[in-house]
């Protein structure tokens, strides 16, 4: 490991929460994907495997920003066992229900409880935040867990497949739940990182989504899921297409890899300027990399425009965590990071349904315009938001409202 990455860990407790923050990640890459193959192998019914997993998605969007916002008003130890705990009860419903046969509406109600997982990758920034907030290695550490969420998304859904394929159906879930338990309940167990509560600044001011830095993020986000959401759609409709369907995971985790390299190296650098800068650049580059897609004729081909679209993801995540360190109050930083994750989640549920629409009336091929035309929205709302991102940030040791309208006469 380069040394900037091994310096991380000489702070006490790290190297312990970041292994927790992994164990509690997996699910996020393999619940879905989980469910679908359980669905589909158990009931032969894709379109209620799909529906379910964009239910589950959903409800993640939804619950997601409220459980954090709990978090950062009581404490992550206090919210995440009971959130963790409704999750996982939620989620031996549905193996049961798919088991025994229970209707449809059981199962929907099922996956919208599992909804309550709570965004590990938020607590284990926030984490780094109470850790080297103001020093450079904050830089390095926001792009060791972008690194992380790659890993998880390129072990995730071939563990998950692997095991209800190989073993039985309510494997791969089983397995999610078993990680996320095991995660959470490891890394609330270690206080001493925990970021401290703020119960007062949430008792008296709103949202963190009222500030405008932050809904430009989100906006630009929802375009950048519908990108990734249609993306791993296409893929797989397009290796059906060629007669390859098993290479569509291959194929997809060159796309994650792309972005754990460019993630891994761009936490070496030590970059000037402002964030806002970078963080457009980084929009177009993958609005860009969009436009080889519509042009593939065959898997190596996809394989290599995937693997150099890749490079523009985590280095973009990496600038908009710091963009949101830089524009949410501190008090709220946990939910303001969710609302990022919110609106990703958001965009890959409308690009899977959208992606799947164009697949079925014509072909693959078109499909991969869906995530090109997403792209272009996504440059167009950064560009159009861009003046909020890039002001000078204001200080964040104030009450959220004070934040809020320093942020607002910035904007008018």
């Amino acid at each position: 490991m380069p040394s900037p990455y091994r310096a991380l860990f000489t702070a006490p407790g790290a190297a312990a929460f970041s292994a927790a923050g992994l164990l509690g990640r997996m699910p996020l890459s393999m619940m879905g994907i989980g469910v679908v193959t359980m669905i589909s192998q158990v009931t032969g019914r894709y379109g209620l495997a799909g529906a379910l997993s964009a239910t589950i998605a959903l409800s993640a969007a939804a619950l997601g920003p409220q459980v954090s916002r709990l978090v950062d008003r009581h404490g992550q130890r206090r919210v995440l066992r009971p959130a963790t705990l409704l999750s996982l009860t939620a989620a031996a419903a549905l193996l049961l229900a798919v088991r025994l046969g229970w209707p449809d509406p059981v199962l929907f109600l099922c996956c919208a409880g599992i909804g309550c997982t709570p965004s590990i990758g938020s607590m284990t920034r926030a984490r780094w935040g109470k850790l080297y907030r103001g020093s450079p290695r904050l830089h390095t550490a926001y792009a060791f867990e972008s690194v992380i969420d790659e890993v998880c998304f390129i072990l995730g859904p071939i563990i998950s497949i692997g095991l209800s394929t190989a073993w039985f159906p309510e494997a791969g879930p089983l397995l999610a739940a078993c990680f996320l338990a095991a995660g959470v309940f490891w890394l609330t167990a270690q206080r001493a990182t925990e970021p401290e509560p703020h119960p007062r600044e949430h008792h008296t001011g709103g949202s963190a989504l009222r500030s405008p830095g932050l809904q430009v993020l989100v906006a630009t986000f929802v375009a950048t899921g519908t990108i990734f959401g249609a993306v791993d759609v296409v893929t797989v409709a397009f290796a059906e297409e060629q007669g390859h369907k098993g290479a569509a995971s291959l194929v997809l985790a060159v796309y994650a890899a792309g972005s754990c390299v460019a993630g891994a190296v761009f936490g070496l650098l030590r970059l000037t300027g402002p964030p806002a800068r970078r963080w457009g650049l980084g929009v177009c580059a993958m609005a860009v990399s969009m436009i080889p897609l519509l042009l593939v004729g065959n898997l190596p081909f996809l394989a290599v425009a995937l693997f150099v679209a890749g490079l523009s993801i985590a280095p973009t995540m990496i600038t908009t965590m710091a963009l949101v360190e830089q524009h949410v109050p501190r008090a709220k930083l946990t939910e303001g990071m969710t609302w990022v994750s919110t609106g990703l989640a958001v965009g890959v549920a409308l690009g899977s349904s959208v992606a799947g629409w164009v697949i079925d009336a014509a072909g693959a091929d078109a499909g991969y315009g869906v995530p090109a035309v997403a792209g272009a929205v996504a440059v167009v709302i950064g560009l159009l938001g861009h003046r909020r991102l890039s002001r000078p940030a204001p200080q964040r040791e104030g009450t959220d409202e004070e934040h809020v309208e320093r942020e607002q006469r910035h904007v008018a």
